[in-house]
């Protein structure tokens, strides 16, 4: 047989064995698709489980568990079961966040990032590029935009054009019997996204009828201080006639918050205090941590752990049987990395069998459901704006007591 016959002839087998074993596996997807098999898809996540502040967003990991086991106990996704990872630690670091999101995508294989919980994004270009569809809670500018990225309760914080989510300054008018005539001071750390909050709620609070009588991003972000009277002494002078404000919000996290209030009270402040991470019935093991948080106002995204709803009943049970059936206490953090998986969940639904990039880029355009545990959702709307619920609870005597009921409130436009 001649040369070139030969050489044709070879071909056109090593043709015939490919397409028979393409169609034997079901089509491409269970070869040529980053993290995904036959009957597997494969995920993983970036938490801060450890910082150097002490605080930890570890339970992250474990609500996200929670949801996948139960995707996979009731037949996984399209007849595919979730193969996840767990949660890389960024340590709250920029270079971490980084390297791990290069590791699950070069190293790892993994299809998708879900749940990505950090107030540091640095890895967010790279899996855009890399066109990694990942879930996180949206607080960060990443979230609000990219191509691949998603914020489990929507774009928090919007660029220019987008909507401002109303749920924390209209709440605490709520709490206060109205906005008017009230002055409010908000205060963050010094990072991009304590300064972006003090942006976003600055224009929101004011929206809503408020005097900003304060309003700076100055907390040093990589190291608490010791002494907090600096701080407190400038915001008790801030409201009108050099008075103390009606209200004071913090835009950080606990071990800052916990330093912060107890300054506060200890120099007699009287006024409502409220923050967006402090829900959390593990803080109040230690009296110290339990009467700095007495009294505050804690601003939700998502229902309340106190609401008797399906949602969350079923959430409750989720993460009962990820703790091996024995009953933990729940925190925001869960909330988050469960949602972050269930929004993942959804959309890899939608998206059918034949899972791709591109298949699930298609499902989320045009994708929205209803009655989540963050109230309704949809797509594209989520990358210019938050799905727009939320609730306030109050810590009071020990326990977490529902201020403002999980509400859905108007957004207002973002410039």
């Amino acid at each position: 047989m001649p040369r070139a016959l030969r050489v044709s002839a070879a071909a056109f087998a090593l043709f015939l064995v490919t397409a028979c074993n393409s169609a034997s596996t079901g089509g491409s997807t269970s070869t040529s698709v980053r993290g995904v098999t036959a009957d597997t898809i494969k995920v993983g996540g970036i938490v801060s489980m450890t910082t150097a502040s002490g605080y930890s967003k570890k339970d992250t990991d474990l609500g996200a568990r929670a949801r996948y086991d139960r995707a996979n106990a009731e037949g996984g996704i399209n007849g595919r079961k979730i193969e996840y990872l767990g949660a890389e630690d960024d340590g709250q670091d920029p270079a971490k966040n980084l390297a791990a999101a290069r590791k699950l995508v070069q190293q790892d294989k993994v299809f998708a990032v879900s749940p990505m919980s950090s107030v540091t994004f640095a890895g967010a270009d790279f899996l855009d590029t890399q066109k990694v569809p990942t879930v996180g809670w949206g607080t960060l500018p990443s979230f609000c935009g990219p191509a691949h990225l998603y914020g489990f309760n929507g774009c928090l914080v919007p660029t220019p054009g987008g909507t401002l989510n109303q749920t924390w300054p209209e709440g605490l008018a709520a709490v206060l019997g109205g906005a008017r005539g009230r002055s409010v001071a908000l205060i963050a750390g010094d990072n991009d996204a304590g300064k972006f909050g003090i942006r976003t709620f600055t224009q929101g609070f004011k929206a809503a009828g408020f005097q900003v009588a304060y309003a700076k991003a100055v907390v040093p972000a990589t190291s608490m201080p010791s002494d907090w009277s600096a701080y407190t002494k400038e915001i008790l002078r801030s409201g009108p006639g050099g008075r103390a404000p009606d209200a004071v919000v913090s835009v950080m996290q606990t071990p800052y918050n916990i330093g912060l209030f107890t300054s506060l009270k200890r120099s007699g402040y009287k006024g409502v205090i409220s923050d967006p991470t402090d829900y959390d019935p593990g803080l109040l093991a230690k009296d110290a941590t339990k009467q700095a948080l007495d009294g505050v106002h804690v601003l939700l995204q998502f229902q309340p752990f106190e609401a008797d709803t399906p949602a969350m009943r079923r959430f409750k049970d989720d993460i009962k049987n990820a703790s091996g059936g024995t009953e933990v206490p729940l925190s925001m953090h869960m909330l988050t990395g469960y949602m972050s998986a269930d929004l993942f969940l959804s959309i890899a639904a939608k998206a059918g069998k034949d899972l791709t990039v591109e298949s699930f880029q298609q499902a989320a355009d045009g994708f929205s459901d209803t009655g989540t545990l963050v109230g309704d959702r949809a797509l594209p709307k989520g990358k210019k704006e938050s799905f727009g619920c939320g609730a306030l609870v109050r810590l009071k005597n020990g326990r977490y007591e529902v201020a403002v009921p999980f509400t859905c409130y108007p957004p207002i436009p973002f410039g």
